[in-house]
């Protein structure tokens, strides 16, 4: 953007600054290079670049494996709570990234897709959330994602309450 869209004093004054105000992690020989959210410890990352040296993964969106056979596979009781759904989903993903090559801390985007459990009151993120900081943001896998977390009113399958895709990159 420094050519045609900003003289470069100015374009050098906002890159100095946005230095000063986030944290990075660079990784893979600066093919990803993670943003920290300034201040904060929530485990997403305010944004990542992928250098173009790196080679792309988009993966299609992922839905919770039935978890109780006997149980009508329209219903959650298939499916688990949301933390189980998303505990699962975010296995299926790990093991799809893994069979090509790509492990979670190759993630730098997810799309998460959340519905509301029957008879709650709102969907249940804390229960997303103890799911998903079992894959992202721990000491053996450090690298976050960014992340968008939409609430929805119902999946495709009534009984599905999570949806997420995710791009990997390397």
């Amino acid at each position: 953007m420094t050519g045609k869209f900003l003289k470069p004093a100015v374009a050098g004054l906002l890159f100095a600054a946005a230095g000063v105000f986030s944290t990075t992690q660079v990784l893979a020989a600066d093919n990803v290079v993670r943003h920290d959210i300034p201040d904060s410890d929530f485990p997403v990352a305010e944004g990542v670049e992928v250098g173009p040296d790196a080679t792309v993964l988009y993966l299609s969106g992922n839905v919770p494996p039935v978890v109780d056979e006997s149980a009508d596979d329209q219903t959650t009781a298939a499916y688990g709570n949301t933390e189980t759904q998303t505990r699962n989903v975010l296995k299926a993903i790990a093991g799809k990234l893994d069979a090509l090559g790509y492990g979670m801390g190759d993630v730098v985007k997810m799309n998460a897709y959340v519905a509301t459990e029957p008879d709650a009151n709102g969907v249940d993120f804390d229960g997303f959330m103890a799911a998903y900081t079992e894959f992202f943001g721990t000491d053996e896998q450090p690298n976050l994602p960014a992340r968008t977390t939409l609430a929805v009113p119902q999946m495709v399958n009534p009984g599905w309450l999570v949806e997420i895709d995710v791009i990997a990159a390397q």
